[in-house]
């Protein structure tokens, strides 16, 4: 047998047109007669419009049209609808183009078509809005007070949906028995995607097959194209294509459904030419939908025994001004249902509140509602050990639940079906070498030296599952995944799929695996994605979701071309079917090697048919659809060490440590990749990021001047180890691997920075731990430690 290609540590074969340049990206693209698009954005955040005189703008030479969001009502354009909804969940119009107020910052008010970008830019600034400022409210806990303007007319309480799990009388009763409580009032702090590359569309419209092309920053042009053209524009969907080219990183920020792809496509049609727009940098830190955002109070209880009885949590989920396509699943059935974490938990009661805000949209951003669960509880943890006077790990690990006892039901819906959580943390504490570190941090302290150790167990929910159980509760999308497989006469192989990579390297991993099904070369596998003209339907990209089920329904199919290939090669060998062996990328009669055929030779003659079963079709393609049995859990333990500098409050990276478990590794260089890139992006909530708002709802960190992300040399080498625990219900017992390192390391380094400052008396601090902040809290202590002479 050939040496498998799954589990190798190969380059991806996309990187060198990366590296050298030669991507295609949506705005390098450019088609002759291209027009381009110019945004009129609100500078308020809360304004009725009373009027727009566009006259200057539309005088100006290269000026070919101004778009206001009424020309848009009466052609018939209708709202962008979120693709989750709760019972009682209140959805008011969100048009490309708001026809009578602001509601955010960079709220789109008007769009100028020219015939170049500066042109259009320059244009937009002759746009005059006749606006009446109304009263603005930014935080969600302020939307709820009584009086708080209303962002909408449809929620006068800003009342979006309000929504629970878990049974509170039962939940209540544990708590009034518990032998110790603890409580914390927590913020996740609302952060700003950032990817690599602004979002860009480019619309296309050809009038005699009345059809049009849309090339987008998407993670899943199927949903784009099923959103536009179904309830958005009312055009029939297969004179939609929606491509998706190279695409510079999404996080999250790509899934959504935006307003600019609305009015390029509205502005290609009205104008017959090309219509391109590309966000500014400034443009993308008020309109790319934010992450997190929450105010938190939780609770946890637990026994005379130490054991974990009950949590109890409210939380206020900020949903900005308008709902975005899955928001209402964020802080929901990504945020309630993984309260429970790696412990055994009785009962668990999460209420959580959505308002309106007059700020950006806030939607899914790398771990989306994973790691707000995740910080939640592990901070509990780490306080309630302190309470009980308990190292932390070893509080963790007479909680955890055991192998024997999976699949374990949660008490907030969720099966895990896997899991083995001691062996990760027992290799990451063996890493670090916990012990001695431990002496390290009291010998320090004894000089004035703050070191903090932050110890954290995760697990996430990944690969949404089945689809009739999301849609019972309230997605408006499948979670099945398709792929095709079809092989060309000369044995080449080409792959559809409807997952999208943008930055995940599936062309390299989603080859190799095919490669070894196939027993082909690998060079001879090509994939294609992100293209509704090209492949199968599928609903792309996000929550980890890639491997389990994109690549499950590749596996699927590729097994379908091996058992046809089998009933070729009976039919040329004279054999039976079930006396064919598939080995080292030959099909041959069992125990008579010499009697084989090729690939080459299988998919020849399933093309030519010439020497062909009378009952089998011509050709060599199959098809599959795959709609996962359940989501699958990856887990892990993380370890931060940090110095805290008590004389300046900056917090320093000393060590970083992760033991991950998503399964079998298909490529170790790709996810080891995807863990240090989310190590960073969690560190950066920790200690850098934070989307600061003023009370009239200007942002104030809305450039990289203020919005701090982090660089190398806030870093440090990641030291990093797997096991291996394989998930029961796929083909390749694979989890995801995407978000764990952000859902992990904000917690871990959160707990890292409190442990640090434990001799101030601090118990808890929010994020960011900026050296201000941090400072600040420190001078305010209750205790000062004395450093021994």
């Amino acid at each position: 047998m050939a040496d498998k290609l799954m589990g190798k540590a190969m380059k991806r074969v996309e990187d060198p047109r990366f590296i050298t340049g030669t991507g295609n990206y949506t705005d390098d693209m450019s088609v002759h007669g291209m027009l381009h698009a110019a945004m009129v954005r609100s500078p308020y955040a809360h304004a009725k419009i009373n009027s727009i005189d566009t006259s200057k703008a539309k005088a100006m030479p290269g000026v070919l049209a101004v778009i206001t969001g009424q020309e848009m009502l009466d052609a018939g354009i209708k709202g962008i609808p979120t693709g989750w909804l709760h019972a009682g969940i209140k959805t008011p119009p969100h048009y490309a183009i708001t026809p009578d107020k602001a509601r955010h910052v960079g709220d789109i008010v008007a769009a100028i078509i020219a015939e170049t970008r500066q042109i259009a830019e320059d244009a937009a600034e002759q746009v005059v809005v006749d606006y009446e400022p109304l009263p603005a409210v930014v935080l969600g806990s302020k939307a709820l007070e009584r009086g708080a303007p209303a962002v909408h007319a449809e929620a006068e309480d800003n009342v979006c949906f309000t929504w629970s799990i878990g049974d509170k009388a039962e939940t209540d009763a544990l708590f009034n028995q518990a032998y110790k409580t603890v409580k914390l009032n927590i913020r996740n702090n609302r952060l700003v995607p950032n990817a690599m590359e602004p979002r860009a569309s480019l619309a296309q419209y050809a009038k005699a097959a009345d059809e049009y092309t849309l090339h987008t920053t998407s993670q899943n042009p199927h949903i784009h194209r099923l959103l536009i053209a179904a309830f958005i524009m009312g055009i029939p969907e297969h004179k939609l294509r929606v491509i998706a080219p190279d695409v510079g990183g999404g996080f999250g920020s790509k899934i959504y459904q935006y307003p600019e792809e609305v009015i390029v496509l509205y502005a290609a049609k009205k104008l017959n030419r090309p219509v391109k727009w590309a966000a500014r940098r400034s443009e993308s830190f008020v309109t790319d939908s934010h992450g997190r955002d929450h105010e938190t109070v939780a609770e946890m209880a637990v026994d005379a025994n130490h054991k974990i009885t009950a949590l109890r949590v409210d939380t206020i989920a900020n949903m900005g001004a308008y709902l975005t396509t899955f928001a209402p699943a964020v802080p929901t059935y990504l945020y309630g249902t993984l309260l429970t974490g790696t412990y055994k938990t009785q009962k668990i009661y999460c209420h959580v509140t959505a308002p309106f805000t007059n700020t950006v949209p806030v939607d899914a951003y790398r771990g989306a509602g994973r790691p707000e669960a995740t910080y939640l509880l592990e901070r509990l943890v780490d306080v309630m050990a302190a309470e009980l006077g308990e190292d932390p790990t070893e509080f963790r690990r007479k909680n955890f639940i055991q192998p024997s006892e999976f699949p374990y039901q949660t008490p907030v819906a969720l099966q895990y079906d896997s899991g083995n959580y001691e062996p990760a943390m027992d290799k990451a504490l063996e890493m670090v070498g916990y012990k001695e570190l431990r002496r390290q941090q009291e010998e320090g302290r004894q000089q004035g030296k703050y070191m903090g150790i932050g110890v954290i167990t995760f697990l996430e929910a990944c690969g949404l599952a089945p689809s009739a159980l999301v849609g019972s509760l309230g997605a408006q999308a499948g979670q099945w995944e398709s792929a095709l497989v079809r092989v060309m006469p000369t044995g080449a192989v080409e792959v559809f799929t409807g997952s999208h990579s943008h930055g995940q390297g599936h062309e390299t991993a989603f080859a190799q695996v095919v490669a070894d099904e196939l027993q082909v070369p690998m060079e001879s596998v090509t994939l294609v994605h992100g293209d509704t003209g090209r492949m199968p339907y599928g609903w792309g990209s996000y929550g980890s979701r890639s491997a389990p089920v994109g690549l499950s329904a590749i596996v699927m199919a590729s097994r379908k071309i091996v058992d046809k290939s089998k009933k070729i090669a009976a039919h040329l060998l004279e054999a039976a079917p079930e006396d064919i062996v598939h080995e080292d990328g030959k099909y041959m009669v069992k125990g008579v090697p010499d009697k084989a055929k090729s690939f080459f030779d299988v998919a020849l003659m399933a093309h030519l048919a010439h020497n062909y079963p009378a009952d089998l079709e011509p050709g060599l393609e199959a098809t599959h659809f795959y709609d996962p049995k359940n989501f699958v859990f990856p887990f892990g333990t993380h370890i931060a060490v940090v110095d805290v500098d008590p004389d300046t409050g900056k917090v320093a990276l000393r060590r970083y440590l992760s033991v991950d478990d998503c399964g079998p590794i298909v490529n170790p260089l790709i996810a080891d990749g995807q863990i240090h890139g989310g190590i960073a992006q969690g560190y950066g909530q920790a200690v850098l990021e934070d989307a600061v708002y003023d009370d009239e709802g200007q942002l104030l960190t809305g450039n990289f001047l203020e919005y701090t992300l982090p660089r190398a040399d806030d870093m440090v080498q990641i030291e990093h180890d797997h096991t291996v625990t394989p998930s029961p219900h796929n083909p390749l017992g694979v989890k995801g691997i995407g978000e764990a390192g952000t859902i992990a390391s904000t917690a871990a380094v959160a707990n890292a920075v409190l442990d640090a400052l434990r001799p101030f008396g601090i118990q808890h601090l929010d994020m960011p731990y900026t050296p201000e902040k941090v400072w600040r809290a420190i001078q305010g202590a209750k205790k000062v430690p004395q450093a021994a002479d």
